[in-house]
């Protein structure tokens, strides 16, 4: 019995030792060509062995070790030599294919130190397969560039992330490593068809401004209002805790407790929040000014168009008092430098969608981030089973179009599937489940 199951291999002798099975085995069928000069009725010699482990998968719960002398062959018309080809064997991490695919497989779901346990492996092995096998996922997986293009950043492992999302279809492009403007450059300078990039939504971070315009020409920039708007809320806080350092104790404690309703839009306040609120403001007139002018710059993103949004604004900001500007300079300042970007957002919105999806996705990565590297949670979240968002292209064969008055012949269409990426929702749910 081939306890193997392997095909091209013969087992010669089973042991059972103290740390699992001891398999020796020969190739099954000697070679019949030579695989250099390729001559199928090449004279071959025996030149030698050499004998080698590999490992397999674990039988009956107990690591294998496949012992093999393997031969060495002399091609007589050529003169070369060769070792015996083996099928079912990887030489470059001397194990069994089925092996390696294991640990690619288990390297996307699991830590590489409890893999290298459970298989009796070096943790480096378990690296050295993950990183070849993310070389091919790289190459395999080629996701649409989208028509418009959204770049943010997340924290992983406690560096902000570049972040590359396909804004109308809600999903995950890529990971980039750091979120500097060499590193964006270098990424979008090598998109395919980055001429057709239409637009792009970003924050207000420079680098990524200087490195859209320097590779994307095409591309209209626009800051999503979540980035702006929240501005505001920071602008409140301060204000609020300004106030703060003026109450006694008990009062500290309130203030800070309710610091939510002073964030939250007066529309979604309960009845109960709105009575909570006017004590607040009616007993603090600053805090009520704050709760007002944040109000307010909510309601310029209401506008039906930029040059609505613009006048809103500059009514906006001549209404802050005086004592009251320092708290607001960092929105003053942002709109000065961003006003185009800002203003395109008015032909241009970014669906909730998007921004509530990198939120969310902010929220719940680090639950995943234990015992990971960088590049294993990239891995994770772009090339996981099940994550992958897929669309259909049509693309018209060559074909003659036949016109008489007997027959009219329709072009034939065959129907392609493409990836656009990891769908975000998805991505999140699985994160929350513990599923990924």
């Amino acid at each position: 019995m081939n306890i193997l199951n392997i095909p091209s291999l013969k087992v010669t002798k089973t042991e059972l030792k103290e740390h699992g099975y001891e398999i020796w085995a020969e190739v099954a069928n000697p070679p019949d060509f030579c695989p250099n000069c390729g001559s199928l009725e090449a004279k071959l010699s025996k030149f030698g062995t050499k004998r080698q482990l590999f490992m397999d998968l674990p039988i009956h719960g107990k690591r294998v070790g496949i012992i093999l002398n393997r031969q060495r062959y002399l091609c007589k018309d050529c003169g070369s030599t060769f070792r015996e080809i083996l099928w079912d064997i990887d030489d470059d991490h001397m194990c069994t294919v089925r092996f390696k695919e294991y640990v690619q497989e288990q390297s996307l779901k699991r830590t590489f130190t409890s893999i290298a346990d459970e298989l009796g492996i070096s943790e480096g092995t378990v690296r050295n397969i993950f990183n070849k096998y993310i070389d091919f996922l790289e190459t395999s997986h080629q996701f649409v560039t989208p028509r418009w293009l959204g770049i943010d950043e997340i924290h992983i492992l406690g560096k902000p992330r570049g972040v590359i999302a396909n804004v109308e279809e809600n999903v995950l492009v890529d990971l980039l490593v750091d979120r500097n403007k060499e590193t964006i450059i270098r990424y979008l300078s090598h998109l395919p068809d980055r001429v057709g990039v239409e637009i792009v939504t970003m924050d207000m971070w420079q680098p990524y401004r200087d490195a859209v315009r320097q590779t994307l020409p095409n591309a209209v920039i626009v800051v999503d209002k979540f980035h702006v708007v929240r501005m505001a809320n920071l602008a409140v806080e301060t204000i609020r805790k300004n106030i703060r350092k003026e109450l006694d104790a008990k009062q500290r404690r309130q203030l800070k407790n309710d610091r939510f309703l002073m964030l939250k839009r007066r529309k979604d306040l309960t009845p109960m929040e709105q009575i909570i609120l006017d004590s607040w403001t009616l007993n603090f007139p600053r805090l009520k000014q704050a709760y007002e002018l944040k109000e307010a710059f909510y309601e310029i993103w209401e506008a039906s168009d930029a040059k609505e949004a613009q006048e809103r604004y500059t009514a906006w900001q001549a209404s802050i008092p005086d004592g009251m500007r320092s708290a607001f300079s960092d929105i003053i300042k942002a709109y000065g430098n961003w006003q185009h970007e800002i203003n395109n957002y008015f032909t241009h919105r970014v669906t909730n969608a998007y921004t509530e999806s990198i939120n969310g996705l902010t929220r719940v990565v680090n639950r995943m981030g234990r015992g990971y590297s960088f590049k294993a949670l990239r891995a994770k979240m772009l090339y996981s089973e099940g994550l992958h968002k897929k669309a259909k292209a049509n693309y018209k064969k060559s074909v003659e179009l036949m016109y008489n008055m007997f027959t009219y012949q329709r072009p034939e269409i065959e129907e392609q599937t493409v990836t656009l990426g990891t769908d975000i929702s998805t991505l999140i749910k699985r994160i929350e489940e513990g599923s990924l």
